[in-house]
């Protein structure tokens, strides 16, 4: 008897100090929870969010006024370029997604990319700071660019998108994999780690907003990238430096191998009749799922016709082993479903990531023609941006702190407002962020009209008064943004969470190649007839109101497809532990 209680004892005892969501440490060993992973492990991958956006940001705040000053392109055009590349940016997080969660695991795919990355930012450099690379300029806005500087720059630009795509849509999972999704306690503080990484990104803008920018203006372009290079470089340290404290998740196998299997075995099935009784679908008598590092997921009603992959036939037994091109697990088939009930959600948010996208690109053409001088002293319009940055700064402890607290004496839910709701939120803000930039240039173009400042490079009215719409871009990111990153990193089945979260991150892709390709039509209808149309190269001469109006039009178009698809959404339902 005595055996009986020390042995029960003994698995309690293991249980209590070991995670039970499959996560191993460094070594490959089950991940010890006193000794890995929590808030111990945070600063570390805070630091290299930090790091890393401040590199990111110092390279893509000013960027659209480096083309078109010192590379010598049209406003348009400058626009076009900033907006496909930051596209590409949020397009590549497939790859490194895809690399994470079926071969290399979050900490090598990190690793990897990051030294892509710094690759990327040290040849930009150069490419802005060595003779017979560099532009030539007679004055700030007067330079002639070398063909060869000009390849070379876009080379490392779009090495540095490569770079970013392995390691934006693994930070943020992996900085939640360090909470055990099996421990309620743990759990908890998983939704204020999304609301504290975005307050790290943030911090890390604001550094790249005003010193960065006021270093690309005023000293040079050299030292402008340079110093994101050297922050790159510090970024990656943060991160090996806590190697020791990590939880990792094993990577699962191909993901995208086994939604094209239940596509495949529910085809070949396309003629059986699914039962009414769904416990007879098959599913693995083990309490862990066939699918390394995944939990087992609990049947939902939703494309029912996908559940005949799961029907069990007695020719699926006629070769002995089970071949997964014909028979899936009820969790391989849940794993699509809940893809394909994601993709929804992620398309309402391109819109939402087109209006964000405009703070890096007519934003900052809108402020370079306002009064840029306080006390004699020159802002660079691109430094605005750096109220966005504050209001995130200021939202994000607010939110944690105050809303969320608040909200749940309402709601009684554990977060105050599902991921659902917060999203929404943000949604409605954002509309009020692009009436805000069009009354702004109503008015800025009423007083150019009154005193025929039309060739005027510098109307006399403060740049300061762009503050309303970045700062409520700021207060709609805390919302809609933040609210994303946990809503696909929630969502996601276990063993795709760098894909889910790289699918999210690819509506600011969409976002960007939506605005380039806004910006290509309505030049093109709006310069007819020889008219100067909504954005030529002197704004004083446009009508750049029309476009945020276009924006504010598909925003509150937007929001409503998106209450009905929030309303239709139905959560995932995750089964047992992995331990």
């Amino acid at each position: 008897m005595a055996e009986i209680v020390n042995t029960t004892t003994k698995v309690d005892t293991e249980e209590d100090t070991y995670t039970k969501d499959g996560t191993v440490d460094y070594k490959n060993n089950p991940a010890n929870r006193n000794t890995t992973g929590t808030w111990k492990a945070c600063p570390f991958i805070l630091g290299n969010e930090c790091c890393e956006r401040l590199a990111y940001y110092g390279m893509s705040t000013n960027l659209v006024l480096y083309f078109k000053n010192n590379l010598h392109e049209h406003s348009a055009t400058a626009s076009r370029n900033v907006s496909n590349w930051q596209g590409t940016c949020y397009f590549t997080p497939l790859i490194g997604a895809f690399l994470a969660d079926a071969y290399l695991g979050r900490y090598w795919t990190i690793a990897m990319f990051s030294i892509i990355y710094v690759m990327g930012m040290t040849l930009l450099t150069i490419a802005a700071a060595v003779p017979g690379l560099k532009p030539t300029c007679v004055s700030k806005e007067d330079c002639h660019p070398t063909g060869t500087g000009v390849a070379v720059t876009f080379l490392a630009l779009y090495l540095v998108a490569l770079g970013t795509g392995g390691i934006k849509p693994c930070v943020s999972s992996y900085g939640a994999d360090q909470f055990d999704d099996a421990d309620e306690e743990e759990k908890k503080h998983k939704s204020s780690f999304f609301n504290w990484f975005y307050f790290s990104i943030n911090i890390g803008a604001l550094i790249a907003a005003s010193l960065l920018v006021w270093i690309q203006d005023n000293v040079g372009w050299g030292w402008g990238f340079g110093i994101p290079a050297v922050a790159m470089a510090v970024a990656v340290v943060s991160f090996f430096s806590g190697t020791r404290l990590y939880r990792n998740q094993k990577p699962g196998g191909s993901p995208l191998t086994r939604i094209f299997q239940v596509v495949v075995a529910s085809w070949r099935k396309r003629r059986v009749r699914v039962p009414d009784d769904k416990s007879l679908l098959y599913e693995t008598a083990d309490t862990k799922s066939t699918i390394e590092g995944s939990r087992k997921l609990d049947h939902t009603k939703d494309f029912s016709f996908l559940d005949k992959a799961a029907m069990e036939l007695q020719s699926d037994h006629a070769k002995g082993s089970i071949n997964p091109w014909r028979l899936c697990t009820v969790t391989q088939v849940e794993e699509l479903k809940s893809i394909i009930k994601l993709l929804p959600i992620w398309a309402t948010g391109i819109i939402f990531s087109a209006v964000y996208s405009q703070m890096s690109s007519l934003f900052v053409l809108q402020g370079a023609t306002m009064d840029v001088t306080i006390n004699k002293f020159e802002i660079p319009p691109a430094s605005l941006s750096i109220f966005d940055t504050l209001s995130v700064i200021f939202w994000v402890p607010v939110y944690d702190r105050a809303i969320v607290p608040l909200a749940r004496k309402y709601t009684g839910h554990k977060s105050g407002l599902t991921q659902l709701q917060r999203m929404g939120v943000g949604l409605v803000i954002s509309i009020f962020a692009m009436l805000s930039a069009g009354i702004l240039e109503v008015v800025r173009l009423g007083i150019v009209k009154r005193n025929n400042y039309y060739d005027v490079k510098h109307i006399p009215m403060s740049v300061l008064w762009q503050v309303p719409q970045y700062f409520l871009i700021g207060c709609a990111e805390v919302f809609t943004f933040i609210g994303q990153l946990e809503f696909f990193y929630d969502q996601a089945p276990d063993s795709m969470r760098s894909l889910c979260s790289a699918l999210s991150l690819t509506t600011n892709a969409f976002g960007n190649y939506l605005s380039s390709l806004l910006v290509t039509i309505v030049t093109a209808t709006s310069t007819k007839g020889g008219k100067p149309g909504w954005i030529p190269d002197n704004l004083n001469r446009g009508q750049l109101q029309n476009f945020f109006w276009l924006l504010s039009a598909l925003s509150v178009v937007n929001f409503g497809v998106y209450l009905v698809v929030a309303k239709w959404y139905t959560y995932k339902r995750a089964v047992g532990t992995l331990r």
